[in-house]
């Protein structure tokens, strides 16, 4: 366990008499993993190159890797897991597959298959058990958006609910399948980056659309937002940067208090590019990415420094309090909080 002290260097604020380390899970699987999955603090899956999926049901003590027989060249960004049995994975990069797990991954049924040279999946998020949307890089300046209701067997294409044009450059990053994020009732938010950096709202499961700027370092096809998340309808963050500037922390953390209609800079920000961003509850959040972590304990306003180790992504428990980080060379470890 690598110990992380760094209360002495910080404001009162702070020193709170909080420690964080993180405890490594697993590491060294030879993939590098973007798709994380928390079920429960026990229930853990994750995805990602070289057709690799891995699950433990002990927090992490031993995993199971799993390769779907028939899609073991591909690389899975995202994926979506209810149980120790039913998980959804999602591959970036053409042909774009969505399989489904119903029996913890001994078999797969691919429930969509695209062709076109210009299919790329970007994320996956669902409303509940039923009603999900996956959404992609435009196609004839459209973004791709699927539907599913039934929970993941059947996915309809629903792109032309999205009237506006993207614009020429604009996309989004697959880098830990979280550019995408929904709330109950309905809402949606999906952001992109590349030339421009913009938030598309839905507060109707992807029906109606609305649009939003977003004022984050922008302008080339290595920056914009590569993460975002919401606490409630109203408070939310988004955390990207340039990734191939991954040390530069000018403009790569976004605070919103409306909804993602405007976006304000926190008074101290992250530490660079950061590719996962994830609320631990109403003031503590955890921002990641390949220069190191970082830690907020009054809403994402501040923010420390807590380790270099790379990461691509990290999540919290949906019922729980783990708090995972996922990333290149098969990095698993559990943020831990005294």
């Amino acid at each position: 366990m690598k110990k992380i002290l760094w209360c002495l260097l910080m404001a009162p604020f702070f020193c709170a008499a909080q420690s964080y380390s993180l405890k490594t899970l697993t590491e060294n699987t030879k993939t590098s993993l973007r798709g994380l999955s928390v079920v429960t603090d026990k229930i853990i899956w994750v995805s990602g190159s070289s057709g690799s999926v891995g699950k433990t049901l002990d927090g992490g003590v031993t995993w199971q890797w799993i390769k779907p027989k028939g899609y073991e060249k591909l690389d899975f960004r995202d994926i979506e897991a209810f149980s120790d049995k039913e998980a959804i994975v999602v591959n970036a990069g053409s042909p774009a597959y969505i399989l489904k797990t119903i029996d913890g991954g001994e078999n797969w049924t691919e429930n969509y298959k695209n062709v076109d040279t210009a299919i790329f999946l970007d994320g996956l998020a669902f409303w509940d058990k039923n009603k999900a949307l996956i959404f992609g890089d435009p196609i004839n300046n459209k973004m791709q958006l699927l539907k599913t209701v039934d929970s993941g067997k059947s996915w309809q294409n629903v792109s032309d609910n999205l009237k506006l044009p993207l614009a020429k450059g604009e996309a989004a990053f697959a880098a830990s399948g979280t550019t995408i994020k929904t709330l109950p009732g309905g809402k949606i938010w999906i952001s992109t980056g590349g030339t421009v950096s913009n938030i598309y709202y839905s507060g109707n499961y992807g029906l109606n659309w609305q649009i939003f700027k977003c004022p984050i370092w922008q302008g080339e096809n290595s920056t914009g937002p590569f993460s975002i998340d919401f606490y409630h309808p109203k408070n939310g963050i988004v955390v990207g940067g340039n990734y191939v500037k991954d040390k530069e922390n000018s403009n790569n953390i976004l605070l919103t208090y409306d909804g993602g209609k405007t976006w304000s800079k926190p008074e101290s920000p992250v530490f660079g590019y950061r590719s996962g961003v994830a609320y631990i509850n109403k003031e503590n959040l955890i921002a990641t990415g390949t220069s190191g972590t970082d830690i907020s304990t009054d809403g994402g306003k501040n923010w420390q420094h807590v380790s270099d180790i790379s990461f691509n992504a990290v999540q919290r428990a949906k019922k729980g309090s783990a708090v995972i980080l996922a990333g290149n060379k098969g990095f698993i470890y559990r943020l831990e909080m005294k």
